[in-house]
């Protein structure tokens, strides 16, 4: 295990912990060294029950305590841990299929569980044919000695966007170099405290928001996504002491729409130094959004860092960190031809004033290092080109449990091809978004990304709610939670005039909930094409 990972467990800070939000606007404290003992003490317990060396062990809990000494308990015993998310806004039988596709692919020794999850636990091991009972959460009286480890630190499993979740085996190795590589983007500095609503079993809420700062023994105050939900403001409001964060695009629109000025005008938002932006398509006028409204209260948009990142690659690959505003391109979408330049018509620093109301606006994710762009045939392409996005270094994880060697996102070698598309201008990353999910027209690749934030621009509606999907038959239908409306001209407009006359175009609405997304927050597109043509996306309708 890596001095950088199990510091704190033997010599914890005594002054620094984890502020856990309680549902009464208050926070709860688990110092360092409280939290290193309850770890080595459920240890032991899980030594006493068998678990070694080089096993994986489930963990199968809500946000919370328990969770993060369970977590770390199973390092401290040796074994790799695999987080599963908890249930969400999922029915029980669809849920309960999901964990046991993951318990069927990670096949642990033991699956962690609190009392209030047994039930779930327990048809979830049936789901996947596994003989052995929910292990509860439970410390000894006794603290174990930390266990030599394995080769592997974590089974990551994706969130699944195609419906089959795969486990990226991450290497302690893998972890170390991706947390020293964050470390690095947000100059971390001893002290220093970070806050997060994410959940723990994303990479980006594990990884950047709980093992980045714990490693670093830097105060963590951490929500839960609920309570972020409920109260956006209460997490904003943490950074009047906390210098970092990661969050998706989403969690910017959200604060703005749901945050009022009047909140702001007590708060010192000056020393937040740093915000990772990433795991969905990263759109500027939501960040632009934010920084109008966050500005007065001493809120720069500098402290935004964009970038990108898949499990398979740890977590982070590149990311802006300049002390200069992120760059702001747009392409002209009739040169978007795999394996050709790319024309860029317009660029600027994201903030700057534009009277430019049409979309289609990528914000660079940083330095490409450790990034190869490939045409068709694996062959590398010079910058400026459009292809697939290639990772390669010491976060690159060593593969797949149980196979998946023929998913899109597939290792070769020592890299991994990650099914994205993009390009590399003036040295930065720019990502259009999943090669599966563009449909050629006319001899260019058209994304969906690129349609969505365009029809998002032309009706003014949030991205989150409506999704376009390349359907199987050269067309496009645009998935939508909205009532019918002027906003349907304004889409068949903006996607009539980006596709051409020849591809059919389908507006599909409905209530709130059509729209299906993995934990991370991003559209199963196939998922719901699949859904609606077999008649089970309840309520949806063809508007057009």
């Amino acid at each position: 295990m890596s001095e950088l990972l199990r510091g704190w467990l033997d010599q914890p800070h005594p002054g620094r912990g984890v502020h856990l939000a309680d549902d009464i606007g208050g926070w709860d404290h688990l110092g360092y060294a409280e939290l290193a003992s309850a770890a080595k003490r459920t240890a032991t317990g899980l030594i006493a029950d068998g678990v070694r060396p080089g096993d994986v062990v489930c963990v199968l809990m809500p946000t919370g305590f328990p969770c993060i000494t369970g977590f770390f308990a199973v390092w401290a015993a040796g074994a790799a841990v695999c987080l599963i998310p908890p249930p969400a806004f999922v029915g029980e039988d669809d849920y309960v299929a999901h964990v046991g596709r993951i318990l069927a692919q990670a096949r642990p020794r033991l699956l962690v569980t609190s009392p209030e999850l047994e039930s779930f636990a327990r048809r979830a091991l049936s789901e996947a044919d596994l003989a052995q009972e929910p292990w509860l959460h439970r410390e000894s009286e006794t603290e174990a000695e930390l266990q030599p480890a394995g080769e592997l630190a974590l089974v990551q499993f994706t969130s699944g966007s195609s419906g089959t979740p795969r486990g990226v085996r991450v290497t302690w190795a893998n972890l170390a170099a991706n947390i020293e590589l964050i470390r690095s983007w947000i100059d971390w500095r001893d002290g220093d405290q970070t806050a997060s609503w994410l959940p723990l079993y994303h990479d980006m809420g594990l990884i950047g928001c709980l093992l980045t700062p714990v490693c670093g023994q830097g105060d963590l105050w951490l929500m839960r996504p609920v309570q972020f939900i409920r109260d956006p403001g209460r997490w904003l409001e943490c950074f009047t002491f906390a210098q970092h964060t990661a969050a998706p695009p989403f969690a910017f629109d959200y604060l703005t729409r749901r945050v009022r000025p009047e909140r702001l005008s007590t708060l010192d938002l000056s020393g937040w130094r740093s915000a990772i932006v990433g795991a969905e398509p990263i759109d500027p006028d939501a960040l632009e959004r934010f920084t109008e409204l966050a500005s007065p209260a001493g809120f720069s948009p500098t402290a935004y860092l964009p970038a990108y990142g898949l499990a398979e690659a740890t977590l982070a690959v590149s990311a802006h960190t300049t002390d200069e505003a992120p760059p702001v391109i747009r392409p002209d979408s009739a040169s978007l031809k795999f394996g050709e330049t790319v024309v860029v018509e317009q660029k600027r620093r994201l903030g700057d004033p534009t009277s430019d109301d049409e979309g289609g606006w990528l914000v660079g994710c940083g330095r490409a290092t450790g990034v190869r762009i490939l045409d068709e045939d694996g062959a590398v392409l010079d910058e400026g080109r459009l292809g697939e996005i290639e990772v390669h270094g010491p976060s690159v994880a060593v593969g797949y449990r149980g196979g998946h060697e023929h998913a899109s996102t597939r290792f070769v070698d020592d890299a991994v091809r990650t099914g994205d598309a993009g390009f590399v201008h003036e040295g930065q990353l720019y990502v259009l978004g999943r090669m599966g999910d563009s449909l050629k027209v006319r001899g260019r690749s058209v994304y969906v990304e690129d349609l969505e934030a365009k029809v998002s621009a032309a009706t003014r509606m949030r991205r989150g709610r409506f999704a376009v999907v390349s359907t199987a038959r050269s067309g496009i239908a645009l998935f939508a939670e909205a009532a019918d409306g002027g906003w349907i001209d304004d889409a068949s407009t903006v996607l009539r005039n980006e596709l051409g006359p020849d591809v059919a175009i389908s507006i599909v609405i409905g209530s709130s909930g059509l729209i299906r997304k993995t934990s991370s927050g991003k559209p199963k597109r196939r998922h719901m094409w699949e859904q609606f043509q077999a008649g089970a996306l309840t309520g949806a309708r063809v508007a057009r």
